[in-house]
């Protein structure tokens, strides 16, 4: 899912942000504005960040909310990655079982037209 290096970049940077508060230096980021328009921001001891929740919402969450609520996001999206992956499994396995039975299914037709065709010769 596309989801979870997201989720993991944002834990990343919500760290960079308090591991920058503690030692007391400023973060240069470089941030995207527009399509192929970057700019630099210098941020300073900040003890809030906003989050993209997605449908044009965005929140300010304190770093540990921020910290906590990625982390469950990122738990969540990593057990339906899990069961994604075990429904495909799942179908490749019927997709597999489809095929064995279809091609049995042909053989056995094959097999009655030649015995119906050998009865007729007789």
């Amino acid at each position: 899912m596309a989801k979870i290096p997201d989720i993991e970049k944002c834990l990343d940077i919500v760290a960079a942000l308090q591991a920058k508060k503690a030692l007391g230096e400023a973060l240069i980021a470089d941030f995207e504005l527009s399509e192929g328009i970057y700019s630099r921001a210098k941020i300073e001891d900040t003890d809030s960040v906003c989050l993209w929740l997605g449908a044009n919402v965005m929140l300010e969450y304190s770093c540990d909310e921020a910290n906590t609520l990625l982390k469950k996001n990122l738990e969540n999206a990593k057990a339906s990655l899990e069961v994604l992956v075990a429904d495909l499994q799942f179908l490749r396995d019927q997709q597999t079982i489809t095929q064995v039975t279809i091609a049995r299914v042909f053989n056995w037709d094959v097999h009655q037209r030649r015995s119906k065709q050998a009865v007729k010769e007789t």
